[in-house]
């Protein structure tokens, strides 16, 4: 079987942390909605455009559904036999 080359790097990269207690910590930090030594959580939206934050959750919302509902019945049968033919295909 084929080695990985950054097999062991990966709990120095941001958000690959392989330990349960660390991300349990985390899941606690997040449900309570600060650190746990009281400070606020960073804000994953600093730094951004507020008005393309609001103007991407409004169309990420609603994409997959509309293009479906714009999709006739033939070619959503057509896209999922294409899928269906990819995913058996493959070695």
């Amino acid at each position: 079987m084929p080695r990985r080359s950054s097999k062991g790097n990966t709990a120095k990269r941001k958000g690959t942390d392989h330990d349960f207690a660390v991300n349990a910590f985390r899941v606690v930090e997040q449900a309570i909605g600060e650190k746990m030594d009281g400070s606020a959580l960073p804000d994953p939206d600093a730094g951004k455009n507020p008005h393309a934050v609001a103007l991407g959750k409004l169309g990420g919302a609603k994409g997959g559904a509309a293009r479906a509902k714009a999709l006739t019945p033939a070619r959503r049968k057509a896209i999922a036999a294409q899928a269906a033919r990819t995913r058996w295909n493959r070695k």
